[in-house]
């Protein structure tokens, strides 16, 4: 869908269609809407990871004057699922995470709900937590789903390991690892850990639901995906898809954890329970953090071999995602993960085992980056030791293994001269921190400050990770004075999709942005198909379904127009106001005049209401066999790079982040503006995971910082006093104009690049996330051996075995 012309709307800066709505706080969401006997739900959750579940007395709670329903596990039989159909809508029997909810309730006030769930009575018998993912995949562990045998899931992508708690495994196979190793001159070995985080949006989840009578069900919902919703709450409630109606006005901020189904069929069972009045469930904060999913923890083993040259040989990597108490999204982040856990490196030799690990903490979901902001800490912190070990520059070393044409990735795609070009973005960030040197300023200021000065660099890949067969559809419809508006399920959600399409629509019509409105709100009755807002994959499949409708509402106006004007529809053209006969273009006619159908001066009438539809689905794709893992998974790869100025104090361990310099390879900016604003807002996001974010739990299992008192997020305060975003145009062949998305790789390797530049300052050696000063206090006191981590040829068994888990 390139078309690589010269635009005369697509990359311009045009201002985020709805930035005036939401800055004057016209904007509606969710949480804003009042329905006629509207009750309000509140739900009591557990206070511990793990426990059965003795006795639930909800009497007190339903004789509390106001109190419409009461729910308790028991009562609902279904099943919910994405990947892995395996979470009750309220606990039944056992509790298998901090926070999880027992039971709800809807009332006619929050305070009555809020004390109804007071009044319910739970006896439990507490069991000892499964919390260390390692622990968990040991012979003898609880398992934290006995019954995974028995549960539904996608058998063409996923695979369970009944007995375990192993809710997916992910296997890579390139080439031969004995012979890769056998070839390298050294072999380093480091593992990189990183703990689970919050999505922490702006708006918390909320659900507004009335279940009619005749099992007539409307969801208003602040949601990522109003399809998927749909369909998730369909299949669980056994229900069919034209009785369930989701509607999605503005959203909040997602990051992913909005991406799945959540509060929604709780509400409805609650709604039904009442009698169908409408029922509103808004998490608080704190409840984000427990009784909803958070972003998966990862500990990361790799083990590469080098060879003389500094060329990568081998590399064998091996991923442990602790999915907590439910599979959600975490199996399809071990699948993306799995596939591009090289990095945009070229490895001949190369394996990989990712585990989804089941434990007794809040569940693992999508988040922004889906995976790669956990896995490229450690790749990027790997390759900066890597260059270390084998006294090679780090800048160097990367340069000297990225991909490039001809190059082969993990799963055996080609990569040519369109894919992108990673070692431009990687020049790009190296040169606006001047990577390797100090300037005048910089030494002066370490002289009088006594701090040390570090640059690092790290770069970056990402595809969209989504089924092989994801599709879309875009309507536009022209109204009587010649504007249109574009109606499409692609939220919202603050990346600034809606302007970028309206952009797309214009360049195609050739009409002035003013004159393309998207549609805000999403409504599953009325909008057309997508899968979801997720995975950096909306701008080029809702952007080129988005040309697609153009073409066929200028098609069908050119079609009316050349009888209208008794001419070829191969003789005519059109500019922002009127077809015209190309030969002779005082013989037009206006859009306002066939927008409608086409009246001539006697009365008689030809055509009818100009509405464009477009079909876009992915292209190529297949699913990867399960023992290889070869196939074709991406859709497209963004590639990018940052590059990270720090100074530390050597003695403290205290840093600062006084400068941070971003590329990516956007294939064609549509928006300036729009990139500039995912750049920063990424940048900020991958700070705030890189220095203060992380759950923390007791060894019950107990959450012990589930609000921002003892959960941090930066502020505009901790950004750094110099923000460079640059960006490199390979153009992306089947992309809108060229173009490829970028909406989450800002917040990739954000982390590394920090930690590469503190150890080029100090030496110290990082391998944890969160970084904060009393880690780099310890690492720098606490150096280990070299020879612990690195030898000169290959030592020990190629393959890396799990405990506890089949080999397939």
């Amino acid at each position: 869908m390139s078309d690589l012309r010269s635009e005369r709307v697509v990359g311009t800066d045009v201002p985020r269609v709805e930035a005036v709505e939401k800055l004057t706080g016209d904007a509606l969401y969710t949480g804003d809407l009042v329905l006629p006997g509207m009750l309000h739900a509140k739900v009591k959750q557990s206070p511990h990871a793990r426990a059965r579940i003795l006795r639930i007395d909800t009497s007190r709670a339903e004789a509390l004057p106001g109190v419409h329903a009461v729910l308790t596990g028991h009562e609902l039989d279904y099943k919910l699922g994405l990947y892995v159909v395996d979470k009750d809508i309220l606990a039944k029997d056992v509790v298998r995470h901090f926070g999880e909810a027992v039971a709800a309730v809807a009332a006619e006030t929050l305070e009555i709900a809020r004390a109804a769930v007071e009044l319910i009575e739970v006896d439990y018998e507490v069991l000892t937590p499964v919390l260390d993912p390692m622990a968990a995949i040991a012979d003898d562990a609880p398992l934290v789903h006995p019954d995974l045998g028995g549960y539904a899931y996608v058998e063409a992508a996923f695979s369970p390991q009944p007995g375990t708690n192993v809710a997916h495994v992910q296997r890579v196979r390139k080439g031969d690892l004995e012979q890769g190793f056998a070839e390298a001159e050294w072999v380093v070995e480091r593992e990189y850990t990183n703990p689970s985080v919050q999505h922490v949006p702006l708006e918390t989840h909320v659900a507004v639901v009335q279940w009619k009578a005749g099992d007539q069900v409307t969801i208003w919902t602040s949601a990522q995906s109003p399809f998927t919703v749909r369909n998730l709450f369909c299949t669980a409630m056994r229900l069919p898809l034209n009785q369930v109606r989701v509607v999605v006005p503005h959203v909040g901020g997602g990051f992913g954890g909005k991406a799945g189904i959540h509060l929604e069929p709780l509400a409805a069972c609650l709604s039904r329970k009442a009698g169908g009045r409408p029922v509103r469930l808004q998490a608080t904060r704190e409840e984000e953090f427990s009784l909803l999913p958070c972003r998966s923890a990862l500990t990361y083993r790799i083990r590469t071999g080098v060879r003389a040259d500094g060329t990568i040989s081998a590399q064998q990597m091996t991923m442990y995602w602790d999915a907590g108490a439910y599979a959600d999204y975490a199996v399809n982040v071990t699948r993306a993960s799995g596939y591009s856990a090289s990095g945009p490196y070229e490895i001949p030799h190369a394996q990989v085992d990712a585990y989804t690990i089941y434990t007794n903490k809040p569940y693992g979901t999508a988040y922004r980056g889906f995976g790669h902001v956990e896995f490229f800490w450690g790749l990027e912190r790997h390759m900066e030791l890597v260059a270390h070990a084998i006294g090679m520059d780090p800048l160097e070393f990367r340069r000297r293994n990225l991909l490039r044409p001809g190059s082969r990735t993990m799963t055996g795609e080609l990569i040519t001269e369109h894919t992108g070009d990673p070692r431009a973005c990687l020049d790009a960030v190296a040169e606006a921190i001047g990577y390797g040197t100090l300037t005048a300023e910089e030494a002066e200021h370490e002289r009088a400050t006594g701090r040390r000065i570090g640059k690092g660099v790290a770069t970056l890949h990402k595809a969209p990770a989504m089924p092989s067969f994801t599709a879309t559809a875009a309507v536009v419809k022209m109204n009587s004075d010649g504007t249109v508006v574009v109606n499409l399920a692609l939220m919202e959600i603050g990346q600034g999709c809606n302007t970028a399409i309206a952009q797309i629509a214009a360049e195609r019509l050739r009409f002035p942005v003013e004159r393309v409105k998207v549609a805000v709100e999403r409504d599953t009755d009325k909008d057309p198909y997508d899968w979801q807002t997720v995975a950096s994959k909306g701008l080029i499949l809702s952007g080129n379904a988005t040309m697609l409708a153009c073409d066929d509402l200028l098609r069908q106006a050119y079609e009316v127009a050349g009888q209208a004007l008794r001419a070829h529809v191969a003789d005519l053209d059109h500019d922002a106001d009127r077809v015209y006969v190309k030969h002779r273009p005082e013989e037009s006619v206006t859009f306002g005049e066939l927008s409608i159908g086409y009246a001539f001066p006697n009365g008689n009438g030809i055509g009818g209401p100009l509405v464009g539809v477009g079909r876009y689905i992915a292209q190529g794709l297949t699913n990867l066999d399960k023992e290889t893992g070869q196939g074709l998974p991406a859709l497209d790869w963004t590639y990018g790079a940052h590059g990270v100025v720090v100074d530390v104090d050597p003695d403290t361990g205290e840093f600062d982040v006084l400068a941070i310099s971003s590329a990516y390879d956007v294939g064609r900016v549509v928006n300036p503006g729009l990139v500039r604003g995912q750049a920063i807002g990424g940048m900020v996001q991958g700070l705030g995971t890189a220095l203060c974010e992380g759950y923390i739990y007791d060894e019950q299992g107990r959450l012990l910082n589930p609000s921002f008192t003892d959960n941090k997020i930066p502020t505009a305060r901790d950004l750094p006093a110099r923000i460079d975003t640059a960006v490199v145009e390979t153009a992306q062949l089947d992309g809108p104009y060229g173009a490829r998305g970028v909406g989450e790789h800002p917040m990739i390797s954000v982390a590394p690049a920090i930690g590469n530049a503190i150890q080029q300052a100090t030496g110290a050696e990082l391998l944890h996330m969160p970084m904060r000063c009393e880690d780099v206090w310890r690492a720098l006191r606490s150096h280990e051996p070299i020879d612990n981590w690195i030898t000169r040829t290959p030592a020990g068994s190629c393959r890396s075995g799990l405990p506890g888990v089949p080999e397939p």
